[in-house]
């Protein structure tokens, strides 16, 4: 007899990383999640699958992402990584054991731990999945074991952009990417950083009130059914807190504004929200705070690989945690045997806790719930190196003896088990206090005239070329400006600004895509289009292949809406 549900939600995302650099920001940031989450997780979705078992993972892959995965000047970047990788290894087989350097047998024996890793994860990209991830994954969600959500195209922060048009770029490019790549829409998305703003009136250039939609609309336009956002959202109380989370860049402390009254809601089922039959559910704080947090949470155990301390030679990770008070240089060797045995340790616990979950909320309630749990899919492997095994143990472990726990991707939840309420939501993102400051503070604030000013040039240009025009240069102009538009607006830009872990970098990003912009739309403005200068952005910033530059067309302002009539039975 089933407890209730258990949605298992990874979001994968990483900046435009292709020819904009190299390291410590640039191309082999990919390249190391690639080696340490996107291909290890695909081995425990196939490993998995060949013992008959499911998955029944939710994973999402930003557009931005897949196209770059997708991507043969990247592909072969990403055989030359791994190269490098154990060519360094190898020098370090050769010079241990050492004499002369303490505990060294055992650096011998983690150096061949790490060629052994390095060469298996090259042979699985090249032979078992033919340098095509996207393919792979497209795979395993075409045999039912994963469920692949789109989000904006290029992770654009929606609730600041200032025109309807270029929110709905965002989706609908982001949308078609998704089906383009993984042949079929995605029924879910995340939204970037979980930003959500409601419907507002506002006084339009002509004097009269408008009303500016939902997200939620822009959602139900391009047919997607469902989104993620964080507890507090649904449940009112505090923000995530004063508390320091592993992330895909490193911890961020999070000061929460101060407490909104309780809802009455909780995160133990989805919910419709008002303006359109869209469906939200809330990440359940209690398991997803045991995953992710870097003080309490499994991933600061100190037997797990330490990420910020690697060989001086060749870069390799050779030590463990130890403890959150142990210097870098006094951090203890790693033992993959001892971090193994945690992840089994942990594994069973988490089962357990999911189960007692929904088994107190059952009885409680007399109902069954839901416990979905979201995260970056970076932490698994790249962050925290033993956290891929750990999804894979947990998958097995409720399938073999906690059957009571059904395992449903997103869909198949918001599918089977339809919002029976409606409710409202505020203004919120998973960043600092829940809101926006993150993306839009006084680092930050001289980036959105900017960008807004991009929004409406672009649109104004569209608006002037309805009809592809016959001009082939110009068509590729076109189209060139719509991809440098979405490269702007990617939230990474102004959250690394922010968080001061690529401030310069960030910086540097954003005005090379805003002069970009800029350089193509004065071309197409004075009627002469520079090929030469055209074909070098465009072996640059070639994401987005079949983008038709007429999404961004202007939307016309709306009156105040009534409440729509296929919408009436929801709030019955």
């Amino acid at each position: 007899m089933s407890v209730g549900q258990f949605v298992f939600m990874l979001h994968s995302h990483l900046p435009y990383y292709r020819k904009a650099g190299m390291w410590p920001f640039g191309e082999e940031n990919l390249y190391e999640c690639m080696a340490e989450t996107y291909i290890p997780l695909l081995n425990a979705i196939s490993e998995l699958y060949d013992e008959g078992i499911k998955a029944k993972l939710t994973v999402g892959i930003t557009p931005i992402l897949a196209e770059q995965l997708n991507d043969e000047h990247l592909k072969h970047g990403f055989v030359e990584y791994l190269d490098s990788r154990i060519a360094k290894v190898s020098k370090d087989l050769e010079r241990y054991p050492d004499e002369k350097v303490p505990h060294s047998q055992h650096l011998k024996y983690l150096a061949k731990y790490y060629f052994d890793w390095f060469t298996n994860i090259k042979d699985c990209f090249i032979n078992k999945y033919g340098m095509d991830l996207i393919a792979a994954f497209r795979k395993y969600q075409d045999l039912g074991c994963i469920e692949i959500t789109t989000s904006g195209a290029t992770h654009g922060f929606s609730p600041l952009l200032a025109t309807d048009a270029n929110l709905n770029a965002q989706f609908k490019v982001g949308s078609d990417t998704t089906k383009r790549l993984f042949g079929k829409k995605a029924c879910g998305c995340w939204l970037p950083e979980c930003a959500y703003r409601q419907g507002y009136e506002y006084v339009g250039k002509d004097g009269q009130k408008h009303w500016r939609p939902a997200i939620e609309v822009t959602l139900q336009n391009n047919d997607i059914e469902y989104f993620f956002t964080e507890s507090h959202v649904i449940e009112g109380g505090n923000s995530i807190g004063n508390r320091r989370v592993i992330g895909i860049y490193g911890n961020i402390e999070y000061i929460p504004l101060p407490e909104r009254p309780a809802t009455g809601y909780d995160t133990y089922s989805a919910y419709w929200l008002p303006d359109a039959q869209v469906a939200v559910m809330g990440r359940n704080e209690r398991a997803g705070y045991q995953v992710w947090s870097a003080a309490d949470g499994y991933p600061g155990d100190g037997c797990f690989r330490e990420f910020h301390r690697k060989d001086a030679n060749s870069g390799m990770h050779y030590w463990r945690i130890t403890s959150s008070k142990t210097d870098l240089g006094d951090k203890m060797l790693y033992d993959p045997v001892l971090a193994l045995n945690k992840i089994n340790e942990n594994s069973d616990h988490y089962t357990t806790l999911i189960y007692h979950m929904l088994n107190d909320y059952k009885k409680a309630t007399g109902k069954e719930g839901l416990v979905m749990v979201s995260f970056d899919t970076e932490l698994f492997g790249h962050w925290w190196f033993e956290g891929v095994e750990f999804i894979k143990q947990v998958i097995k472990k409720f399938n073999a003896y906690l059957p009571e726990v059904e395992r449903m991707t997103a869909g198949e939840y918001v599918h089977t088990h339809a919002p029976k309420e409606a409710i409202q939501i505020p203004e919120s993102s998973w960043g600092q206090g829940g809101h926006f400051y993150v993306w839009n503070n006084h680092l930050t604030e001289w980036m959105w005239p900017i960008i807004h000013a991009c929004e409406k040039r672009m649109s104004a240009i569209a608006d002037k070329y309805s009809e592809i025009p016959e001009d082939k240069l110009l068509h590729r102009a076109l189209n060139q400006l719509a991809r440098e538009n979405l490269l702007l607006q990617s939230s990474d830009w102004p959250f690394l600004i922010t968080t001061w872990q690529a401030k310069d970098y960030a910086t540097d990003r954003f005005r090379e895509h805003v002069e970009r912009f800029e350089k193509i739309a004065d071309m197409i403005d004075n009627g002469y289009i520079d090929e030469n200068g055209l074909s070098e952005i465009e072996s640059i910033d070639n994401c987005f292949p079949v983008i038709d530059y007429r999404v961004y067309q202007s939307i016309e302002e709306g009156v105040i809406p009534q409440q729509s009539a296929k919408l009436a039975p929801l709030y019955n």
